[in-house]
């Protein structure tokens, strides 16, 4: 009877935890018909909140090749190499954002977006892209999720890099204004003297005759005000008077600024580019006051901005959440990394990954994915969460896309509450997240180091049988016999050689690869001394003689570098191989080791398969 009570009361709690059933969340969808009103109304959201929460859809990923993945061995460079390796060859059509703020530890108030994109030449320059790759399974599972491929193609938002945006402004030829000109640390030669007063008498004549143009004069001055007008090469510029210089150099572009700002007040001096990169000329407009010249300074950075959004596009959307420094709510980000910055950490100072918040609550290896999460988390823990959704009846009507941001979110409350860590912001000052928080920031899975304290070299998991190794102790090995297990390849090397006596561990990377760990420090260097000498005997012959081959943890460092990215590592290592004369030689190229935190059970174990 009092196991029956027991369970009623379980089953109370668990329905305690699931107030908000997920049927009624709902998500604003956003296309390129509201994205600029949307726009201005995330801002508003970034700005106010405590949390942001990010999740993103690619037209595939790299988890069809099993070494493609980030693996347990990788080291923070390697790993990321995957992970911009996987972001260029695929398309990012879905990038759902969910700002929200936490009144207190079981409450939470969120505002979830979810933006279409896709990437459209709008701009006719060939950019962003013209073809991109797409695996069959992955657009199968966005289909069967729900995913608007329709939208996306129709009215997705198309977006720049940062490259591609100055690479188009350069292209365009777009107007900047030219303020706060620093003088040149160089002294001025003898013609730079001749041509700086050529320009000023020019400029003087110009300016003169535009004030005497603003006076009362006879028919015939006003005639010739006119014809020195047109030889001088006066035009209008937004119905002021305005000069167009033309230029041969920067260097003459700099001398034309600083005799600006000790010729007059009224001058608003614009750079004119060329499509080439370079300045083309520079255009001097004649303000009627100093408040004129105010004003049009204005409204020239307000054209300038209104461009730049429209040449950005979504990109706004990353720049607005790096700009807020506000913690950063993903899952598995390390996978996720986009082409919008060169890393994470620069795009997002503050990183929080579910997956390793999942690893301390002891979840981690019982899910796959958002949605299991939250299904484990609210059968197996009391964790109630509150959630309000302002505005449901301002979203759009028909299919609800982009939930996981938003689950994201729900998620991040939940395992806070389980491992009794405040999710509460301290306001007072500069916003500071709670300690416990703060040191799961910047940790990536599988890396175990914070990347504001490291050179990006380490990389761990969280499994209790956990070893840190210098990545000098692993070799490569392939070339065995197919249908091999880890097993018998393990068995096999311990009776071919006496360096196989000691503690060693044999995994499969693939079916075409294996790394060997050797615990005792020199035994892979003497292994690979063997491999490469003419002296090799017994059965360490008989599996070269078979084409065995092995190589060391630089020849795959260099392999990611170099992109050879091939469906099987072995083909990949000997294209590496292919690039140095020898292994000696790749040993000799190596600046630095890097340590790893092996772990047996994250390797792929073909065993087990």
């Amino acid at each position: 009877m009092a196991s029956l009570f027991q369970l009623l009361l379980l089953n109370q709690r668990r329905s305690l935890c699931t107030k908000v059933p997920t049927s009624k969340w709902k998500v604003k969808q956003v296309t390129t018909s509201n994205f600029n009103e949307s726009l201005e109304e995330i801002k508003i959201h970034i700005s106010s909140s405590d949390f942001i929460a990010i999740s993103m859809e690619k037209t595939g990923s790299s988890l069809v090749t099993p070494w493609h993945r980030v693996q347990p061995f990788d080291t923070a460079e390697t790993a990321y190499l995957k992970a911009s390796h996987s972001a260029q060859r695929f398309q990012l059509l879905q990038f759902a954002v969910c700002p929200f703020s936490v009144t207190d530890s079981n409450n939470l108030v969120a505002h979830p977006y979810n933006f279409l994109l896709f990437p459209r030449d709008e701009l006719k320059l060939g950019m962003p892209a013209y073809s991109f790759f797409c695996q069959t399974s992955h657009l199968t599972s966005m289909a069967c999720q729900g995913f608007d491929f329709n939208a996306s193609i129709y009215e997705g938002i198309s977006y720049l890099s940062r490259a591609q945006e100055s690479a188009a402004k350069v292209r365009l030829g777009t107007n900047s204004p030219s303020l706060g000109v620093m003088k040149s640390s160089s002294p001025p030669t003898i013609a730079d003297s001749v041509f700086v007063e050529r320009i000023r008498l020019r400029i003087k004549h110009w300016r003169n005759s535009c004030k005497k143009s603003g006076t009362k004069t006879s028919k015939d001055e006003e005639i010739i005000i006119s014809l020195r007008n047109i030889v001088l090469g006066s035009e209008l510029f937004k119905s002021r008077p305005c000069l167009t210089i033309d230029v041969c150099s920067e260097r003459q572009v700099q001398l034309i600024l600083e005799m600006l700002v000790d010729f007059s007040d009224d001058f608003l001096p614009l750079v004119i580019p060329s499509k080439g990169g370079t300045t083309q000329a520079v255009r001097i407009v004649l303000a009627n006051s100093k408040e004129d010249k105010e004003f049009m300074e204005r409204e020239v950075h307000s054209l300038e901005e209104k461009e730049s959004k429209k040449i950005r596009g979504f990109r706004e959307v990353i720049d607005l959440i790096s700009a807020s420094q506000k913690p950063v709510i993903s899952h598995n980000c390390l996978n996720e990394v986009d082409e919008f910055e060169s890393s994470m950490h620069m795009i997002f100072p503050k990183v929080l990954d579910m997956i390793y918040l999942m690893k301390k609550s002891g979840t981690m290896r019982k899910v796959t994915n958002i949605r299991n999460a939250l299904t484990f988390l609210n059968t197996h823990f009391f964790a109630p969460v509150d959630m309000e959704i302002p505005d449901q009846d301002t979203v759009n009507k028909g299919k609800i896309d982009g939930l996981d941001a938003l689950r994201l979110s729900y998620l991040f409350m939940k395992l806070c509450s389980i491992l009794k860590i405040s999710p509460i912001v301290t306001r007072s000052g500069n916003r500071r997240l709670a300690p416990e928080l703060e040191d799961f920031t910047n940790v990536f899975h599988p890396c175990s180091t914070n990347i504001q304290e490291s050179c990006s070299e380490d990389v761990g998991l969280w499994n209790n049988n956990t070893r840190k190794i210098n990545s000098e102790h692993l070799v490569f090995l392939w070339g065995f016999k197919f249908g091999m297990t880890a097993g018998m390849l393990k068995s096999v090397l311990r009776a071919s050689h006496d360096i196989f006596s000691g503690e060693f561990d044999v995994r499969f990377v693939d079916k075409s690869c294996a790394i060997v760990v050797f615990w005792q420090p020199g035994l892979s260097k003497d292994f690979l001394d063997v491999m490469n000498s003419e002296e090799i005997g017994g059965g360490l012959k008989e599996l070269v003689s078979d084409g065995l081959r092995v190589t060391c943890y630089e020849t795959y460092r260099t392999m990611c570098r170099l992109g050879l990215w091939e469906m099987d590592l072995a083909e990949s290592l000997e294209r590496a191989l292919e690039s140095f004369v020898s292994d000696t030689e790749i040993n000799n190229e190596r600046k630095s080791s890097s340590e790893i935190h092996w772990c047996n059970d994250n390797v792929i174990n073909l065993d087990d398969l």
